[in-house]
Formats: structure tokens, sequence, C-alpha cells
């Protein structure tokens, strides 16, 4: 009975720790809400995922027909559909969030190992909502399992040999099927495990804030301040979460996915979930199939790397002058190549996407360097004209 007290107690001290009493920047806003809100869409969709599982038959003749059976036949089906799909798309909205607002107040600075286990999430997310955007097993999702899996064919060599072995056989057919809702099950449990690691991580090094000043910040205890702030947050998502499940549940999917797949009828303009939008873009503004498989990873792997890539003295944008504008810019960017990647394949769209993807490329490599030297240099002259008496009444 000793043992299990001690045990308990131990465990209790470690929730306390991490849940209750860690120490939170006292200036903390809503933007850091988006991290917390992705958790709990996580665990929403492991369990909405987990019920659907039930119902679910990945088999070729059976995959569409059996999604239809859980939206008219199943009790309540349709509403644990419909949370599933929709909640993917909420997922993906707020980590989206969340790494904008990392990269705009420097989080990933002296933070290498906690952004490196965010990026990696996102990866696995990527890959689980690719998987999981198959298993309707309609028009959209057998041809975009087509496209993106025939991506790996542009591997020199091997290529076949892997486009082969992820079909398990010579095209999509009922092992793909199979292997993918195997994986899209098991994928979220791996997220979930970590987000735990990413979790313990940050509690290891600590939040940061907007001022990017940690030691003269003063902190107070997570529960009950941010507790309240972040169910606050919690309940007006879930007031939109709500409105779009009930009234306009497939405002964000494709029509095309009611429709069974047929191998022999392609569809008109083969599109991928929103969340992938960006990075399709990038892939096609570029002629050569290797080199757009290779800039579209690039993209994803540039944000993985921001910690080794940025030289930055002066974390958030917010203090500083050159970097404000073109990240803002970047922004917009980022939201054009989304508006791209589901247009027709013409000159102009592939025009404006070309120069966007070149944007994009550009600030993740050149411009965050460039300009971070520039601000260290300006900074320098700064203190050294203060040091002299020079700098009088100067605001940087």
């Amino acid at each position: 009975m000793v043992g299990y007290k001690v045990h308990d107690e131990a465990l209790w001290s470690t929730l306390r720790s991490h849940i209750v009493s860690y120490p939170t920047p006292v200036n903390l806003n809503y933007l850091w809400s988006f991290g917390s809100l992705s958790g709990i869409f996580l665990g929403s969709q492991i369990l909405t995922g987990v019920f659907l599982a039930m119902h679910y038959t990945p088999n070729v003749f059976y995959a569409f027909n059996s999604i239809e059976h859980i939206m008219r036949d199943v009790s309540n089906g349709w509403l644990i559909r419909y949370l599933h799909s929709n909640g993917a798309s909420f997922f993906f909205f707020f980590v989206f969030f969340h790494i904008a607002r990392g990269i705009y107040y420097g989080s990933y600075v002296e933070r290498s190992k906690l952004w490196v286990l965010g990026v990696l999430i996102f990866i696995c997310m990527m890959a689980t909502g690719f998987m999981g955007y198959i298993l309707p097993w309609g028009q959209m999702s057998f041809w975009g399992a087509t496209v993106i899996t025939n991506l790996f064919s542009s591997i020199p060599f091997v290529g076949v040999a892997v486009v082969e072995w992820l079909w398990g056989g010579f095209s999509i057919d009922n092992a793909t099927l199979n292997r993918f809702f195997s994986l899209h099950y098991l994928l979220p449990f791996i997220i979930a495990i970590l987000v735990i690691i990413h979790l313990a991580a940050l509690h290891e090094e600590g939040s940061t804030n907007p001022i990017s000043v940690e030691k003269y910040v003063d902190v107070v205890p997570f529960y009950p301040y941010f507790y309240v702030k972040d169910l606050l947050a919690f309940f007006g998502v879930l007031c939109c979460f709500i409105i779009i499940v009930c009234f306009y549940p497939n405002v964000l999917g494709h029509p095309d996915n009611y429709i069974p797949a047929n191998a022999m009828v392609t569809p008109v303009h083969i599109v991928p979930e929103w969340y992938f939008l960006p990075f399709y873009a990038i892939l096609r503004t570029i002629p050569d199939k290797l080199l757009g498989v290779i800039a579209m990873f690039l993209a994803i792997v540039l944000i993985l790397l921001l910690p080794f890539l940025n030289l930055a003295v002066v974390k958030s944008v917010d203090y500083r002058y050159f970097l404000t504008h073109f990240y803002w810019f970047f922004f917009v960017i980022f939201l054009i190549l989304g508006w791209i990647g589901q247009k027709p394949v013409e000159d102009a769209y592939i025009t404006v996407g070309f120069f966007s993807a070149y944007f994009y490329f550009c600030f993740l490599t050149i411009f965050l360097s460039i300009i971070s030297l520039l601000e260290e240099f300006c900074y320098t002259v700064y203190y050294f004209n203060l040091k002299s008496g020079k700098a009088q009444d100067y605001k940087i």
C-alpha cells in the first residue's frame, strides 16, 4: 500500500508541475492558445477515428458503401464522420497558425529541439491526412492517391520499385487501401506520443512570450490563469466548429469524392485537400517532375531547419524593422500558393505560382540570413555610437 501511495503522489506531483503550477509568462496572448487547441482536436480526431474504424471496411469493393452505411444507418454516424473530416481541417488550421506564430515571435531561436519536434509532428500529420483522404474511396480519393504516390517514381533508378512497393502491386488496389487504412489508424497514436515529448521539451526549455525576453518577464501558474484563457478560446472555436459541422459539413470537401472511385474516368481537375494546396502549387510550378518533388519536400524541410538557418540576435519580428514587412509578404505569398494550388494548370497561374514559390524559398533561406546579418550590423553600430555618446534619442 505504501508503494502505491508513493507512486500516486509522484504521479500527481508530475501532473501538477506540468499542468497546474507550470510557470507561464504573464504576457501571453491568445496566439499561444493555438497549441492547446491543436492538442484538443488531436484527441477528438483519435476518438472519432476509433468509432469510425468500427464500421469502416477497408476493401475497394465495400469502402465507399461502408462510408454511406456510416452516414445513413449507424446511429449518429453522420455526426461522427463530419466531426472527423472537419476536425482534420480545424486541426491543420490551428497547427498552421501555431507555426506562423512561432516564426513571427522567433520561437525557433535557441529552441531547436522543440521546433524540430513540432515540425516532425506536422509531417506526420500530413502523412496521416493524406492516407485518411484516400479511405472514402471516391473519385478524388482514388486519383489523388494515384497522383501523389506516382511522385515517388521520379526517384532515379528505384522510383518505379518504390511506387510498386507502396501500392502492394502494379496499381492502386485492395492492398494499397488496406495498408493506408492501417497506417492512418496507427499514425495518430505516434503523433500523440510526439506531442507528449513536444510538451516535455517545452516545459524543460520554458515558454516564449511576445516580447521574446524570458529572464525579465513575470510568471504565473498555468492554472487557473491560462487554463481559463485557453478554455475561453476553445469555446469560441467550438461554436464555429459546430456551425460548420451542422450547417456546412461539406464546405471544405470536394464534390467528386461523393462519386465512387473509377479507374477508367479521370476527374477534370485533381486537387488535394486544402492543407496540401500550397505545397502542391510548388510542385506544379516546376516543369521537371523530379525537381518539382524535391522543391515540394524542401518547402517543408526548410521550416524544419529554421533554427539552424536563422542568425538573428533579436527573436520577435515586432522588433526587427527590416523583417516585419517581409514576414507579412511571406504570409500573403503562402495564401496565394494555396489559391494557386486549386486552380487549373494554365500559364497565368503557373507564372504567379512560380514567383510565389521563388519568394517562399528566398524568405526561408536568403532573406532570413541577410536580414539577420544586416540587423546585427545595425545593432552593433548603434551600440558603438551609444557607448561613444553619439547616439541619442534613437529608437530601434
